[in-house]
C-alpha cells in the first residue's frame, strides 16, 4: 500500500496564509518588537550601554580594597561574574504598571538587575565574597561577606526558628549593641553617598542585623531600604534594595506551588506515560515505521542539549557547589537527557509507524517522491506560519493583559547574561521543534486519538500537555501560558494535520528562532545581532540545502509499504 495523506493538500502558493503572515508579523513588530526599542519601556532583562564583566570585576576590586581593605583579589584568579537579578521587586513594579516611573527615579541606585562578582577566599577568614555591581554605571550597590551564614542561611533560619536563629544571629554577630552596629554602618554610608538626615533607622536592640528605610524613597507600597548584617564583630553585608509588600511575596509563593502542581502533575507525569507508550506501539507498528528514521534527529537533540546545559554552567557556579555535587549534578542531567532524548526517538518511530498503519505519510520518507521539493515548501510555509503563530501569540498576551491581568518577570537563571556563550542559546529552538512536535504531535495526536476517538480532542489534549511544561515560567497568574499555549499548541496541530511533521516542525523551529534570535539583537552589539539575524535565516538555509542534496540525487522510487 501506497502511503499518502494530507501531507501534501495545501498548495505552496497558497495567497491567503501569506496575507496572513504579513498581517501576523506587522502585529507581532507592533506589540513585541516596537517595545523593546522604546529605552523609557521597562524590560525584563538589562538594556542599554552595559559594561562588560570584566569592567564590573574591577569595580568589585577596588570596592574591596577601599571598603574592606581586600586587595590584590585578582591575582589568586579570575572571579566569577553573573547577571542576579530582583525579580520579586520587578515583578511587583511589572504588575503595578510602576516600571516606567521607577525607572526614571530610582533603578540608578536600586537596580533590580546587577552584575554579582564573587571571589573565591579572598581572605583566610571569608570563604566567599560577593559584590553586585550596577551593569551600567559600574557602581557597587551591594556586598556579602560569606564567612558562615549567607543572606539566604539567614532566612530560611529566621523563617524556621525565629527566637533561636535570631539569638544565633546576635551571637554569630558578636553581641553588638544597635549603637555599634550604627558605627560600623557609618563609613559605608559615607561610600556610598548617603546622608544621617535622609535615613530613618527601623531596627531596635533585639533586631539581627540593621536595618534604615530612606526618606521618600517609595514606589506604591515598595520602599527603600538598606539592610547591614555583622559577622564577628564586623560588617558582613550590605544590601540596598526596595522591600515588596508581604501580599505580593505570598500570591507568588501561591503561583509557584501552583505552577508546580501543573508541571510535575501536569506535563512532566503524562509525558513520561507517553514516553512509555511510545516504546509499546514503536514495536507493535514495526511493520509500517523504520527505526532508522529517527536516530539522527534524536542523537542531535541529545547533544544541542548537552551543549545547552554546559553553557549555563555559569548559573551552576554561582550556587558554589563542592566539585563532587557538581559533578553530581551534570551527571544527573545528563542521565535525564537521555531519558528525554530516548523519549522523542520512540516517539518519532511510533507516531510515524501509527499514521502510516492509517495510511497516511504525516512525515514524508526520504525515498517518497519529490522529497527534496517537500522539504523546501515546507520550509517556506514554515515562515508563513511563524509570523501567523506570532501575531496570534501577541493578540493573546493583549487579551490576557486585559482580562486577568497577567505579567511577567525576570528568571536570571535562564539568562543569556548568564550563559557561557550567549550565541549557542537559539540552537535550542532546534530541540523545541524536533522533540516537541515529536512528543505531543507526530506521536501525541495518534496515540490520544485511540483513547478518546476524536482528533481533535486529541490534539487540544496533548496541546495542553504541552502547555503546562512551561508552567515554571515566570508569568502570572500561572494559567496564563497554559492558556496562551493551548491555543498556539492547537494552531501547530493544525499545521500538523494539514501539512505533516517536516512543516510543522519547521514552522515551530522558525518560531522559536526568531523569538530567541531578537533574545541576542536585544543584547547589543555587532557580533550579537549579527549571529541573531543569522539563526533567524539558519531555518532556510537548512531546508534550501536538503532541497539541492536531494534534486541532485535525482528522484527517488516511492515507498511502499
Amino acid at each position: 500500500m501506497k502511503a499518502e495523506g494530507p501531507a501534501l493538500k495545501l498548495p505552496t502558493n497558497n495567497k491567503t496564509l501569506w496575507i496572513m503572515a504579513v498581517i501576523g508579523l506587522a502585529i507581532f513588530l507592533y506589540i513585541q518588537v516596537l517595545p523593546l526599542t522604546n529605552s523609557q519601556n521597562g524590560q525584563q532583562e538589562p538594556s542599554g550601554q552595559l559594561i562588560s564583566k570584566d569592567q564590573a570585576a574591577l569595580s568589585a576590586e577596588q570596592f574591596a580594597a577601599d571598603a574592606l581593605g581586600l586587595s590584590g583579589l585578582q591575582e589568586a584568579g579570575k572571579p566569577l561574574v553573573t547577571y542576579e537579578s530582583d525579580s520579586d521587586l520587578y515583578g511587583y513594579l511589572s504588575k503595578s504598571g510602576l516600571l516606567t516611573d521607577y525607572n526614571t527615579k530610582y533603578e540608578k541606585q536600586f537596580p533590580y538587575d546587577v552584575y554579582r562578582v564573587s571571589f573565591e577566599n579572598p581572605a583566610s577568614f571569608m570563604k566567599l565574597l560577593n559584590v553586585d555591581v550596577h551593569m551600567t554605571s559600574g557602581k557597587v550597590t551591594g556586598f556579602e561577606a560569606v564567612q558562615l551564614y549567607s543572606r539566604k542561611d539567614r532566612s530560611v533560619l529566621l523563617e524556621h526558628n525565629a527566637a533561636t536563629a535570631a539569638q544565633t544571629l546576635r551571637q554569630l554577630e558578636g553581641n553588638l549593641s544597635l549603637a555599634d552596629k550604627q558605627k560600623l554602618a557609618i563609613p559605608f554610608l559615607e561610600q556610598m553617598g548617603y546622608r544621617a538626615r535622609e535615613l530613618v533607622l527601623i531596627s531596635n536592640e533585639t533586631d539581627p542585623g540593621l536595618t534604615y528605610k530612606i526618606m521618600n524613597y517609595k514606589i506604591g507600597e515598595a520602599q527603600a531600604e538598606l539592610r547591614f548584617q555583622y559577622e564577628y564583630g564586623q560588617v558582613a553585608s550590605l544590601e540596598s534594595a526596595f522591600s515588596v509588600p508581604e501580599s505580593h511575596e505570598a500570591y507568588v509563593s501561591a503561583q509557584k506551588r501552583l505552577a508546580n502542581w501543573l508541571y510535575f502533575g501536569g506535563y512532566a507525569l503524562l509525558s513520561f506515560v507517553l514516553g512509555i507508550l511510545a516504546i509499546v506501539y514503536s514495536a507493535r507498528t514495526r511493520p509500517f515505521a523504520s527505526f532508522k528514521r529517527g536516530a539522527f534527529l534524536s542523537v542531535f537533540y541529545f547533544a544541542v542539549n548537552v551543549i545547552s546545559v554546559i553553557n549555563l554552567m555559569p548559573v551552576l557556579q554561582a550556587q558554589h557547589l563542592s566539585k563532587t555535587a557538581l559533578a553530581v549534578l551534570l551527571t544527573v542531567q545528563c542521565l535525564f537527557t537521555i531519558m528525554v532524548s530516548a523519549s522523542v526517538y520512540f516517539s518519532l518511530v511510533a507516531g510515524d509507524g501509527l499514521w502510516r498503519k492509517l495510511g497516511y505519510s504525516m512525515w514524508v520518507h526520504p525515498r517518497e517522491p519529490k522529497y527534496g521539493s517537500h522539504v523546501l515548501s515546507s520550509m517556506i510555509e514554515g515562515y508563513a506560519w511563524a509570523f501567523v503563530i506570532l501575531g496570534a501569540q501577541s493578540v493573546i498576551f493583549v487579551a490576557l493583559e486585559s482580562s486577568i491581568h497577567s505579567w511577567s518577570t525576570t528568571d536570571a537563571t535562564q539568562s543569556t547574561y548568564n550563559m557561557l556563550y550567549p550565541w549557542l542559546f537559539p540552537l535550542v529552538a532546534w530541540t523545541a521543534g524536533i522533540g516537541e512536535e515529536a512528543v505531543y504531535r507526530l506521536f501525541g495526536i495518534p496515540m490520544l486519538k485511540k483513547i478518546f476517538r476524536s482528533t481533535w480532542i486529541a490534539a487540544l489534549i496533548s496541546s495542553l500537555i504541552w502547555a503546562f511544561g512551561h508552567t515554571l515560567y515566570p508569568i502570572y497568574p500561572v494559567v496564563s501560558r497554559p492558556i496562551e499555549l493551548a491555543f498556539i499548541g492547537l494552531l501547530f496541530s493544525f499545521i500538523f494535520l494539514r501539512r505533516g511533521f517536516i512543516t510543522v516542525m519547521f514552522t515551530h523551529i522558525i518560531f522559536d528562532s526568531i523569538l530567541m534570535g531578537l533574545s541576542l539583537i536585544m543584547m547589543g552589539q555587532v557580533s550579537n545581532i549579527a549571529v541573531g539575524v543569522l539563526y533567524i535565516i539558519l531555518p532556510a538555509v537548512v531546508g534550501y540545502l536538503v532541497y539541492v542534496f536531494y534534486q541532485r540525487r535525482g528522484a527517488p522510487r516511492s515507498l511502499h509499504l
